[in-house]
């Protein structure tokens, strides 16, 4: 890792998502450092891409310091990594509920602290936060995954305006449904993915790719000026409401 490039590190970089977001952003010229719980899929993508491993646990504040200790360089951070069990509200155990806003919300909080010195140092820091259409499009049997993704949401304006002075952008990138290993289940009954597909104004479910092509802008020069936005990357599916009533009308 040369001190010449910059650095980006992405967490939840071992699949989906995240991985997508790494391969985008080493081709556009950063050091990726691919963190992930799951060793073996983090160090997959880092050799792919000729960037850096590594295992970290995003709730643990102590080995992200750690990790935070090992980096002499950190240009764009992206808060990706995300847990989203099924589990009705009625029931959710609470343990279950504190894991995923842990995960989800906790985790971007101390990845956030901890690179805090390297981002101030960064000549155009960035920090990308990957939210949900969840956030303001609730959705029912996944508990805690829409509270955290709102949250993330809230924390990313807090970020914005906090963090403004250390010289550090922060916004998000919302995603709609989107086709990875963690969702692959759902899009398996090809009758339910058409009729989800021709609901979608985009007219398909995401792939990972397209989520990832939206982050470099806000790690870029060109969103020099925006900090604390939410862009929603989701085929036009959170204003389709109308779509979805006349799908109900007809049956």
């Amino acid at each position: 890792m040369s001190l010449d490039t910059p650095v980006a590190v992405v967490t939840g970089a071992g699949r989906g998502i995240g991985a997508a977001i790494a391969r985008r952003l080493a081709k556009g010229g950063f050091h990726v450092i691919s963190v992930d719980l799951d060793a073996d899929s983090a160090q997959r993508v880092a050799q792919e891409i000729g960037g850096t491993a590594a295992t970290v646990d995003i709730t643990d504040a102590s080995a992200v310091a750690e990790f935070s200790s090992s980096l002499p360089r950190v240009d764009a951070l992206v808060n990706n990594a995300g847990i989203f069990p099924p589990a009705p509200i009625a029931t959710v155990d609470p343990a279950q509920f504190r894991k995923v806003m842990d995960v989800n919300v906790v985790g971007a909080l101390i990845m956030t602290q901890a690179l805090i010195p390297q981002l101030s140092s960064a000549p155009d820091a960035a920090i990308v936060n990957i939210a949900s259409i969840a956030a303001k499009a609730v959705t029912p049997g996944t508990a805690a995954y829409s509270p955290s993704k709102a949250a993330v949401v809230s924390l990313t304006k807090l970020c914005a305006v906090e963090l403004a002075e250390h010289g550090i952008r922060v916004n998000a990138v919302a995603p709609g449904g989107v086709l990875t290993e963690g969702t692959s289940s759902v899009s398996a009954d090809q009758e339910r993915e058409s009729r989800f597909n021709a609901l979608v104004p985009a007219g398909r479910r995401a792939l990972p790719e397209d989520i990832a092509d939206a982050v470099p802008f806000f790690i870029g020069s060109d969103s020099r000026y925006v900090t604390g936005q939410v862009l929603y990357v989701d085929g036009g599916l959170t204003e389709a409401t109308i779509n979805f009533l006349r799908a109900a009308q007809n049956g």
